[in-house]
């Protein structure tokens, strides 16, 4: 099998074609006969089989990701570290996946987007079952593998979204689109996975290493994309021009998301949303048990082990409304998008404004009654949570299938930076300057005010979903209909090499 033979069963990894795997000309079978009935050369049967595959990954890299929170005392007390050194192993995570994830979101627009997740998934595995055996001495070679989990899940996150664009359109897309988000709801990206991976944690206590267990679950993940997943040809589901799919550099790319006024604000209110469950995942916990302690519920917290039943009723909660959160918001949405087209983004606004009031009050009343307190977060999270699969969609139809995975790596990159990377030490850094004495009370008043920021953010992210209200319409039409600009050269594949010719010559 030739890597340049577009023919052949599995596009290679350096294909310039925009095609998926394989000509539907040389396909035998009745197999192959269903699949040539879709435009995106997938059979719905093996489109849904596409879809399990990829929540199954979502839902592990994500339960990774926390799994190191779950065992954290016992990681802090084989390396003999202190909490400082303890914060850098999800810092370190979380720096790597940012800056990967242009590289993986350049490579997904460009190649084929099936064995660049095999190979990210592939060298998450290998990396986690290494850091397994790591001695006690070589704390700083845990923190180096930590780092280079973020090949994973970047790897996978730029690219698994536009897999689900590329196999269904309109509702059917967001359906599964909130069933892939399922997975989101979910902590700094994402609180649901903080619930399951403590439970999946625990659970796998008495083994020597939970790192020893999911790099298996990892290389079957593998398999399962070289066996069942396919990849489809870009753009083709929604019946897109020859011309419209052509590739363009990565600069042309970056302006033209920048001119996108509807991307640009939906990702500034995205962010918005990651701030405020960032700074939650960490802090209302703690926060929760120091207002039982100021109000007398509980006793300070002097000697080890301390009380954590605030820790598993706030679990639970973001559990139950991160599913609930998404579940509604698609509902709301589809339903109001029969009224007006801009439906997504006043549904991803009023989210936002809704959940401001019911977290303020979430925050005021911790001091009055714990079950007021637990009532309006409950409201506050399932508000928050309703615009998970929501954003995902604005992305996916208002940007080109040949900029998606860029225009993903972008928002990953811009949400987390200015989103949870930093909410959660700006929130202690506040608490802390607020704080006017050393003491129980002091210490829940200071968390208190500064938890307040929360709402205010929520409410600077509806505002900038209501301003993508105005621009939805005008760039969803502009993406539907999109041609290059002329200013633009196309990347035009000539005889092993990439060439750039101005768009009219081809298009004359």
């Amino acid at each position: 099998m030739s890597l340049v033979d577009p023919t052949s069963d599995t596009t290679p990894f350096f294909s310039d074609d925009n095609e998926g795997e394989g000509s539907a000309k040389k396909r035998d079978g009745p197999l192959h006969h269903q699949e040539e009935d879709s435009a995106s050369g997938v059979s719905n049967k093996r489109a849904l089989l596409t879809v399990v595959v990829l929540c199954y990954i979502n839902l592990l890299n994500y339960m990774d990701r926390f799994t190191v929170a779950g065992v954290l005392p016992d990681i802090e007390h084989f390396f003999l570290i202190s909490d400082g050194k303890s914060g850098l192993l999800q810092t370190v995570f979380i720096c790597s996946y940012m800056f990967l994830a242009p590289v993986f979101g350049y490579l997904g627009d460009r190649y084929n987007r099936k064995m660049i997740m095999c190979v990210g998934i592939g060298f998450w595995s290998v990396v986690t079952l290494a850091s397994s055996f790591i001695a006690k001495d070589y704390f700083w070679a845990l923190l180096l593998t930590r780092g280079l989990v973020g090949v994973g899940e970047a790897s996978y996150s730029t690219i698994a979204p536009t897999i689900i664009a590329d196999l269904f359109i309109k509702e059917k897309r967001t359906t599964m689109l909130s069933v892939f988000y399922f997975a989101i709801p979910v902590g700094s990206q994402f609180q649901f996975h903080t619930c399951l991976s403590f439970l999946f944690s625990l659970s796998l206590s008495a083994l020597p290493s939970v790192s020893q267990v999911t790099p298996v679950l990892g290389l079957l993940a593998v398999l399962l994309l070289v066996f069942v997943v396919k990849e489809p040809k870009r753009g083709a589901v929604e019946a897109r021009p020859e011309h419209a799919l052509q590739r363009t550099s990565w600069f042309t790319d970056m302006k033209a998301l920048c001119r996108n006024k509807s991307f640009v604000l939906s990702t500034f209110g995205f962010t918005a949303v990651a701030f405020v469950t960032g700074s939650l995942a960490l802090w209302a916990p703690a926060f929760l048990f120091r207002a039982a302690v100021f109000t007398g519920e509980k006793q300070p917290c002097v000697q080890e082990p301390c009380d954590t039943s605030d820790s598993l009723y706030f679990g639970v909660i973001t559990c139950v409304t991160g599913v609930l959160g998404v579940a509604t918001g698609v509902a709301v949405s589809r339903w109001l998008r029969t009224r007006t087209p801009r439906a997504d983004p006043l549904v991803c606004a009023a989210g936002l404004l809704l959940a401001a009031p019911f977290l303020y009050l979430s925050i005021v009343f911790a001091q009055a009654s714990t079950i007021a307190t637990y009532f309006f977060i409950f409201f506050g999270e399932t508000f928050l949570s309703m615009n998970w699969a929501i954003v995902a969609d604005i992305l996916l139809y208002v940007v080109v299938p040949t900029r998606r995975s860029t225009a993903e790596a972008f928002q990953i990159v811009l949400s987390h930076l200015l989103g949870d990377a930093g909410s959660p030490y700006l929130i202690g850094v506040v608490s802390d300057f607020l704080k006017q004495v050393d003491s129980y009370m002091w210490q829940f008043r200071s968390l208190q005010l500064s938890l307040l920021l929360c709402s205010f953010v929520a409410v600077g992210g509806g505002a900038f979903f209501l301003t993508t209200a105005l621009f939805i319409e005008k760039d969803r039409h502009l993406a539907e209909n999109y041609v290059p600009s002329d200013d633009a050269p196309i990347i035009v594949p000539k005889r092993g090499r990439s060439t750039k010719v101005p768009v009219s010559s081809v298009l004359i």
